[in-house]
């Protein structure tokens, strides 16, 4: 689990035959998960400065590869002892967003993004939103696309302020947006043989 607060920004040494190696400040362990651009990736070679985690063939095609030169996004996972701000990231990545709009308000900025229609069910006016691994609150939902305000905070800490119209970026919806939807979707069965109430959404939402 991750918090979407993002570390730092490290730099990708290299990435090829499935391996990336990056260099970071943030001494790892092997065998340890690490959130790259919000993706979820494990620890199998490190030196005293750089890490190397192994991107398996599903998460290629899942996640915007592209990306991964340059500068990257890096959180480590949480420990239990962590203070819990941003929200729960699993760093399972949904689905490949496009930035079609950029907008400068006097304090803030507006970006626009584009995802497949079919993941816009799990996206919530003032819910949560990973964005290559950011925590962000979604502001204005649409048919294909959904609105946030970024903070000049965000902008001058992450990547963002480099983010340009047409930029893919990798985006993991709301765990808890996606749990309900299928519990009272009656997709794959589930919420058609049992009625499902408050009680046991509660129950639910207690064990995280």
């Amino acid at each position: 689990m991750f918090t979407g607060l993002i570390r730092e920004t490290a730099s990708v040494i290299d990435f090829s035959n499935n391996y990336l190696t990056v260099k970071s400040s943030y001494e790892p362990q092997i065998g340890d998960s690490i959130a790259i651009n919000g993706t979820c990736l494990t620890v199998v070679r490190k030196t005293p400065d750089t890490f190397t985690v192994e991107l398996s063939p599903e998460t290629r095609k899942t996640i915007a590869t592209e990306n991964l030169k340059g500068a990257i996004h890096m959180e480590p996972a949480m420990q239990l002892s962590d203070r819990l701000e941003g929200h729960i990231v699993q760093g399972h990545i949904d689905t490949i967003g496009e930035i079609t709009k950029i907008e400068k308000l006097s304090n803030a900025t507006d970006f626009y993004i584009k995802i497949p229609r079919e993941y816009i069910r799990y996206v919530i006016p003032k819910g949560s939103i990973a964005v290559d691994g950011i925590s962000l609150t979604v502001n204005d939902v649409y048919e294909e696309s959904f609105r946030l305000t970024i903070i000049p905070h965000t902008l001058e800490n992450t990547l963002f302020s480099s983010y340009t119209p047409g930029r893919r970026v990798n985006i993991e919806t709301d765990m808890f947006a996606r749990y309900l939807y299928h519990m009272f979707s009656g997709e794959n069965g589930v919420g058609k043989e049992k009625n499902v109430g408050w009680n046991t959404i509660d129950a639910i939402m207690a064990g995280y």
